[in-house]
């Protein structure tokens, strides 16, 4: 039986389309513990995160963008991933994400879940950003929690560690 090897170029791009039109994590959050606002000035690409924390752990998350297909389904993924994730687990998960936009692979049996998907970013070096904005308004959220800050400025990727994304 002849198969066909499957189009996995198409795969990835059906997923980031999916995440894109039908982004995860929208729903709103009643009194979130911490809301954070990243943009990036480049390309005008704009995300908040909003995060329910209990324990240490992110019982809830959403994501709310407005920008190029790339950053809305990174920040859709990210969303499905970090809920119920321990806040350093998900700070590890980021850490892990941008490594891989540099061309380091994830660790082994580490889920990174539909953020395989977003692998080709890297070879795009201007998209980066894109990808990695609502991971470091992420970043700056559990920071901001940690510090006991509930709302942040309006940061830009080179204001929250975005120039080595």
């Amino acid at each position: 039986m002849d198969r066909k090897a499957p189009d996995l170029d198409g795969l990835y791009r059906d997923t980031v389309l999916d995440h894109y039109r039908s982004p995860r994590g929208r729903a709103e959050i009643p009194d979130p513990d911490v809301v954070n606002s990243g943009v990036n000035p480049l390309c005008g690409d704009e995300v908040e995160v909003a995060l329910k924390i209990a324990g240490g752990s992110i019982s809830k998350a959403r994501v709310h963008g407005r920008g190029c297909s790339i950053s809305v389904a990174s920040g859709s993924m990210m969303a499905e991933l970090v809920a119920g994730m321990h806040s350093a687990e998900a700070g590890k998960l980021a850490e892990t994400f941008r490594k891989m936009m540099h061309g380091e692979e994830p660790p082994a049996g580490m889920d990174i879940g539909d953020l395989e998907a977003l692998k080709g970013v890297r070879n795009f070096p201007v998209r980066i950003k894109c990808a990695m904005l609502p991971w470091t308004t992420l970043v700056d959220a559990l920071r901001m929690h940690g510090e006991g800050r509930a709302r942040g400025e309006v940061p830009t990727t080179t204001e929250t560690g975005g120039e080595n994304a």
